[in-house]
């Protein structure tokens, strides 16, 4: 069983919930975050935890959160599990952002009297830092530079119910499919959710148990873990890449928000095409219309690939705080997911 009573603080990062737990009250073993997500995988109390707080009637199938953990060492404010309706992720921009408000509102990390606080996190993929604006209390927006990103193949054709498609493949944390909507009959719209959410699905197992799934240095961060389907808007005014998309993730799960780190993945694949230049800024909104900005922090090798640092701009905002409760004598237990 799960706890009986976990405490909450719930934030959206540009219409993307994320669910903080800061003192998870079951052990979360291991000596590093990564460690420590490879024992919440295979950790039954911890994923009771996790269930607890996603699924329905306390959560929804598109519901997502983490645990508050040690840092790997004392560089780093604090570390985080992030988790969703399937499991435990490897990396998650929008709730890097959610948690550095979260850290400087609450006094975790002292505000810094020149308005920019840094703020330091570690997560499964690596080690992410943040820097929060504020106007006196208020905070204006939250950025982060994230872990090394590549575009890991291009133009790779998979077989779906709506002809033969082709994706570019990049990591930003995590590993995303890319594909771009263009003549498949799909907009990146509310009114083609379902579809995208088919289409997404399809993608992310067609190419799951590929070698174009496989990190090439740490198989834990290996497998599709989500699709990002997008539309190409052109150019802004000032001559930067537009783009519009929508993040099917885990199994059909949906990011509200442009999504941080697969905001990440396109700027890498970007990047390799020679489509976005450290001179830009990627322009980026979500299927209910939010925006990130991205742009290349810096460039390097990494993982024996070409690489970029990419920076990513957004803010987060308190949804509310949360005493969640679980009766012994409930049959539902820890709850269901309807998707």
């Amino acid at each position: 069983m799960a706890p009986h009573q976990v405490s909450t603080t719930d934030y959206h990062t540009a219409g993307e919930p994320f669910r903080i737990v800061p003192e998870p009250p079951v052990a979360i073993e291991g000596t590093t975050v990564a460690e420590r997500r490879m024992f919440a995988l295979n950790n039954p109390e911890v994923d009771n935890l996790r269930k607890l707080l996603c699924c329905e009637p306390r959560g929804h199938a598109d519901m997502y959160g983490g645990f508050v953990t040690q840092p790997d060492d004392e560089v780093a404010h604090f570390g985080v599990l992030f988790w969703h309706k399937d499991g435990f992720s490897t990396a998650c921009g929008h709730g890097s952002i959610a948690l550095a408000a979260w850290a400087v509102q609450t006094g975790r990390v002292a505000r810094d009297p020149t308005g920019v606080t840094t703020v330091v996190i570690d997560v499964p993929s690596g080690r992410v830092t943040l820097r929060v604006r504020s106007d006196g209390e208020r905070i204006t927006g939250v950025d982060f530079l994230n872990v090394p990103s590549y575009r890991l193949a291009e133009r790779v054709t998979v077989a779906t119910s709506r002809g033969d498609v082709v994706v570019d493949i990049g990591y930003g944390g995590a590993i995303y499919a890319q594909l771009n909507v263009a003549g498949l009959g799909l907009a990146i719209t509310p009114a083609h959710y379902t579809d995208l959410i088919a289409l997404g699905r399809e993608v992310k197992w067609a190419l799951n148990d590929t070698e174009h799934a496989r990190h090439p240095v740490d198989d834990r961060l290996s497998g599709i873990y989500g699709t990002i389907l997008y539309a190409d808007l052109g150019c802004d005014e000032n001559g930067n890449p537009h783009q519009r998309n929508v993040t099917v993730f885990a199994d059909g799960q949906v990011d509200r928000s442009p999504c941080g780190s697969g905001t990440c993945a396109r700027v890498a694949s970007l990047a390799a095409a020679g489509r976005l230049t450290p001179e830009q800024t990627l322009v980026h909104d979500s299927i209910v219309g939010t925006r990130f900005h991205a742009r290349i922090a810096g460039q390097l090798m990494s993982d024996g690939y070409p690489a970029v640092v990419p920076q990513v701009a957004g803010t987060a905002y308190r949804t509310g705080e949360h005493r969640f409760e679980l009766d012994p004598a409930d049959g539902l237990g820890t709850g269901f997911v309807l998707r």
